[in-house]
């Protein structure tokens, strides 16, 4: 499954590197010491989220694309 979810990805000067959220994946977020990096630990950790959800039969939200923020 190719993941298609929005990624917010953000500097953190607390933790010194890239933070990545995925919002649509409650509780997925990545980072990593390069923006690069960041963006392809959070493929990883989107594959686990949803592998995870799938083991235990709970449902996995369809990727909306671009969000709207009021």
């Amino acid at each position: 499954m190719e993941a298609r979810y929005e990624m917010i990805i953000y500097w953190s000067d607390e933790d010194e590197a890239f933070v990545v959220e995925v919002p649509e994946l409650p509780g997925c977020m990545a980072d990593g010491s390069t923006y690069r990096d960041a963006v392809a630990n959070a493929e990883v950790a989107i594959r686990e989220w949803i592998d995870t959800a799938q083991e235990m039969g709970r449902p996995i939200p369809e990727p909306k694309g671009k969000l709207a923020y009021a």
